[in-house]
């Protein structure tokens, strides 16, 4: 029996980050398409040497993209709304559906006029963002080039033969939204597209494709099912093998139905889902190439490596096997070896996508050859896991005694909505349609090139100081002019609305390289949760207290929730995820009530995440929201009736979990709204939401500046859900990663946007 090596997918935006600021410098026209390309296939090259040279046997193609591979599928499917009819170049129609258009903005929107980017929302439970695929009644699919084809050709030429890696036809329909259609209307159409691109790669010398259909951990109707069963009839019929790849969690009830398509091989995540190994291995075919995910494709924790032989031996013993990371490597950093200043004892408990591939080469050689083949290799594996499980630096006794500690009637706010929203408003005087910010404001070249001097040491601790305290007055200042209502500080002291706090919270660590992406040029690095919780000392509280010196208007208190914190940061996985949450939300606690000692009005906890963090499968969704709303009122609900808590949600589906946001007890929650229309609102009216809602009337993610007009036009339409009373006026997000040219007319118009709403009843 052989064991071989796969990866789903390899991170794409380089060591370096080298995709974001080749795509930047494109988009301001510093650079040309042809410079942009050059980059990209150099990253691709770059690595497929990588991971040839680290012992993978099946190396993935198509898994890199400019922007987004569910947007990548949309347009070789030639699913194209029609607002961009007009746009004839791929590359700035590409580019325009990720991003929208401003008439005269730079060289990817020049000449369309003002276009609205697609709605953007999570990939499953991970903080990846894609382009939601955008059909409507009528609509003709016209295919684009298939680059999945362009690709391989370009691996192969290069001297590289890959396994090109296609997004499946049921999940691309199931992340679809369908106006006056049904997405799944238009599955033979799909699948002939599908069909014709294998035939194309068959043509080109492709044996084997990779096929990723998550949608097969999730909980089936008989329509998907039908498509399933259907899609791989056809699909099996083309001249390649196909490797149908799941991940993100357990088949379940659909493992027998997964393992008895007609593929000729299956993916599972045997992280995710470890308990599915052996039913998996009762329902497959011995026809059918198994591939175990067995290394983690979303954490940064060193394997076991001895631990993890022991259960695939027995299984590798009897059939051929692949053995794979869990799922894409997309979701890591890309090498732990750029790291300089993480803690000895810390980093050897990590691995990053590189060390990722060195422990599946481990793996594979001690299968094939005997463990006694890497003896060295597996004693660093156990020695790490050991020291990990008894390292003081992980268990914190006084946390565990004040988690114990905690009552029922600290999750409990004094009062209910009428008497504090009373209380709030003689307090904060605000008028009808109050305007305010999500947080932050641009991140300028100059901010960052400060914050990065002052880490080198060139700017010592007051010049940095005084540098930031100048950038919150003049934000103050310009808030004030423009006629915000509820003010910001703008966070300009923050490198990431997570990484901020974790490097002010103990059992935390950080990286310098740890980048991943999260949608497009937009690369985060999450911080590492690798012990116990505490707040050894206040964090925001001076910041905010210089910034209401500056104005008599409120300034909000801004702080991210601990249900963010938690599923935006790599996690440990020694323990249950609640606990290390509820940590969490006691540290946070703290600062909450710091904040209104120091007189703060309005403070707000930032659940960016929570949604997202969302199981897979409803059978476990009540368990996760029961915790993850405990865990915000613990945050939250310290504070006085005339304290005014918010919460921000990032782009999600809520209609399903209504009642558990309705649970959390917030006096206003900001939501993004206004790439999909207002239409998440139809829900909150339904279940007669209570509280003060702002739904986003301004798309930050896209660098088109939004009219009056348009959001007058967007608030009317919340008027047609919500009580004229219930609504704030808001951008959809915070506006870090704007450019103050783009964010000054938007904010304005914003403004003006909301006084004349006050004006027209």
């Amino acid at each position: 029996m052989t064991v071989t090596v796969a990866t789903l997918g390899f991170p794409r935006i380089g060591p370096r980050r080298e995709l974001k600021f080749a795509l930047e410098k494109y988009w301001s026209g510093q650079t040309s398409l042809a410079d942009l390309q050059e980059t990209a296939s150099g990253l691709r090259t770059a690595a497929w040497a990588r991971q040839q040279a680290g012992g993978v046997d099946w190396l993935p193609s198509n898994d890199f993209s400019l922007y987004d591979h569910v947007l990548d599928t949309s347009v070789m499917l030639g699913a194209i709304p029609a607002r961009y009819a007009a746009i004839t170049d791929a590359t700035e129609l590409y580019f325009a559906m990720a991003r929208g258009t401003t008439a005269g903005e730079d060289g990817c929107g020049h000449g369309h006029g003002s276009l609205t980017a697609c709605e953007m929302t999570k990939w499953f439970d991970t903080n990846y963002h894609y382009l939601v695929p955008e059909l409507t009644a009528g609509q003709r699919l016209t295919p684009g080039r298939a680059k999945i084809v362009d690709d391989y050709r370009e691996a192969k030429a290069a001297g590289y033969e890959t396994r090109p890696v296609l997004l499946g036809p049921v999940t691309w329909l199931t992340l679809a939204k369908g106006r006056g259609i049904d997405p799944f209307d238009l599955l033979d159409t799909v699948l002939d597209r599908y069909a014709a691109i294998l035939a194309e790669l068959a043509a080109a010398g492709v044996e084997w494709v990779q096929i990723d259909e998550p949608v097969l951990v999730l909980d089936l109707d008989e329509r998907q099912r039908r498509a399933l069963t259907r899609a791989y009839a056809k699909l099996a019929r083309q001249s390649v093998k196909i490797m149908l790849a799941t991940y993100f969690g357990s088949l379940g009830d659909n493992l027998s139905f997964a393992a008895n398509l007609p593929v000729a091989g299956l993916h599972v995540d045997l992280v995710r889902a470890p308990e599915q190994l052996q039913p998996l291995l009762q329902a497959a075919p011995k026809s059918l190439l198994l591939s175990l995910g067995v290394i983690d494709g979303r954490n940064v924790w060193r394997a076991d490596l001895a631990a993890l032989l022991d259960r695939i031996e027995p299984v590798a013993a009897t059939r051929d096997i692949v053995i794979a990371p869990s799922c894409s490597l997309l979701h890591v950093p890309v090498d732990l070896a750029l790291e300089r200043g993480l803690d000895r004892e810390v980093t050897q408990w990590l691995a990053f996508a590189a060390q990722k591939v060195a422990e599946l080469a481990v793996l594979k050689r001690a299968l094939n050859e005997g463990r006694e083949s890497v003896p060295d290799a597996l004693e660093l594996a156990s020695r790490a896991a050991a020291n990990r499980r008894t390292s003081p630096l992980i268990h914190d006794p006084a946390v565990a005694a004040r988690i114990d500690a905690a009552t029922p009637a600290m999750r409990e706010r004094r009062s209910g909505h009428a008497a504090r929203t009373a209380a709030q408003a003689g307090v904060l005087g605000l008028p009808p349609f109050p305007t305010t910010t999500i947080g932050s404001f641009p991140q300028t070249a100059e901010v960052r090139k400060a914050r990065a001097e002052h880490g080198r040491g060139n700017i010592d601790d007051a010049a940095y100081d005084a540098f930031l305290r100048e950038e919150t007055a003049r934000t103050i200042r310009w808030q004030e002019e423009i006629g915000l209502d509820m003010l910001v500080h703008g966070e300009f002291e923050r490198n990431d609305m997570v990484q901020y706090f974790g490097e002010r919270l103990s059992g935390f660590a950080f990286t310098t390289g740890g980048w991943v992406q999260s949608y497009g040029s937009r690369c985060v690095r999450p911080p590492i949760l690798y012990g116990d919780v505490s707040r050894p000392a206040p964090m925001t509280v001076e910041w905010w207290r210089y910034a209401q010196s500056l104005t008599d208007k409120p300034v909000k208190g801004m702080l991210t929730g601990p249900v963010t914190i938690l599923n935006w940061s790599f996690v440990r996985d020694d323990q249950p995820r609640e606990a290390s949450c509820r940590q969490i939300a006691l540290a946070i606690r703290d600062e909450v009530l710091d904040l209104e000692a120091a007189g703060c009005k309005a403070i707000q906890i930032d659940e960016a995440a929570l949604r997202e963090g969302l199981p897979l499968n409803r059978r476990d969704w009540q368990h996760y929201l029961d915790w993850a709303v405990d865990c915000f009122r613990l945050t939250a609900a310290g504070v006085a009736d005339a304290t005014q808590i918010h919460t921000h949600m990032c782009y999600s589906e809520f209609n399903d979990i209504l009642p558990s946001i309705g649970a959390m007890d917030t006096d206003v929650i900001s939501i993004e709204t206004a790439r999909s229309q207002m239409e998440l609102l139809e829900g909150f009216a339904r279940y007669r939401y209570p509280s003060a809602i702002g739904p986003g009337v301004y798309d930050i993610h896209a660098p088109r500046v939004p009219t009056e007009a348009e959001m007058v036009a967007l608030v009317r339409l919340a008027q047609q859900h919500l009580r004229p009373e219930q609504l704030w006026v808001n951008p959809d997000c915070g506006l870090k990663t704007r450019k103050w040219d783009e964010v000054k007319p938007a904010i304005a118009a914003m403004v003006a946007a909301a006084r004349t709403l006050r004006a027209t009843p």
